[in-house]
């Protein structure tokens, strides 16, 4: 059986070998880069199943690192865990509009990490029961190959509206709340806030244009997909 391959970029030796030991004990196979350039040219020749990227990084600092990887069709995929010594609200924002799937905050609990990686890879297996194209309309979404199209032009959505999306238009116009999006989108990440669904789904309407008004907001509670209009 093939074992997951896990990408730490982080130039902390020490914390480095700490992840690299408990991550390899728990079965995992692991590669190390201290600098984000080098991360990026490991990725160029070799797959890898999870990403744990420190945001401070020389040079090329992780936040910089991330937007290039979520740029890129063949490394979009890639779960991202950010690893930092900030715990601001507004960097774990920025983290996760870029596409971090969570956020661990310095110091930690090495089984805490572990257990979040083995979260989110877990999740990836987790069988489709939707259909690779969803359409409404001039909306269609292809969430196989992380495509958005209105009136057959491609939408640029960052990975949380696409997420946000495919999640609204799944449940073919049930509600959603705030917290059941913060749930499905941002995972086990609860340190971003209820408001940060509201600004997501704000931006999720402005760039779908005409078809931004089938997202409707169901007040107190929260969000649905409108399949009849």
């Amino acid at each position: 059986m093939t074992r997951p391959k896990i990408l730490i970029v982080e130039d902390d030796k020490n914390i480095f070998k700490l992840l690299k030991y408990n991550l390899e004990k728990e079965g995992f196979d692991c590669q190390v880069s201290i600098t984000g350039e080098g991360a990026l040219e490991l990725l160029d020749t070799e797959p890898v199943d999870l990403i744990i990227l420190d945001i401070m990084l020389p040079k090329m600092d992780g936040l910089q690192v991330c937007k290039l990887i979520k740029q890129d069709k063949s490394l979009v995929s890639i779960p991202i865990i950010m690893l930092t010594a900030k715990g601001e609200e507004i960097d774990r924002i920025v983290g996760f509009e870029l596409g971090v799937d969570d956020y661990v905050v310095k110091p930690f609990s090495p089984r805490e990490l572990v257990l979040r990686v083995k979260a989110i890879l877990n999740r990836g297996k987790k069988p489709v029961e939707s259909k690779e194209i969803l359409s409404i309309d001039k909306l269609i979404v292809d969430t196989s190959r992380y495509r958005v199209s209105v009136d057959e032009k491609d939408v640029a959505l960052t990975r949380m509206e696409f997420k946000l999306l495919v999640a609204l238009m799944q449940r073919k116009g049930r509600v959603l709340s705030r917290d059941d999006l913060l749930e499905e989108v941002w995972g086990m990440s609860t340190d971003v806030t209820t408001r940060t669904v509201d600004t997501h789904i704000k931006k999720l309407r402005q760039k779908l244009k005409k078809m931004g008004r089938l997202i409707e907001t169901v007040r107190g509670i929260g969000y649905r997909f409108n399949y009849e209009q």
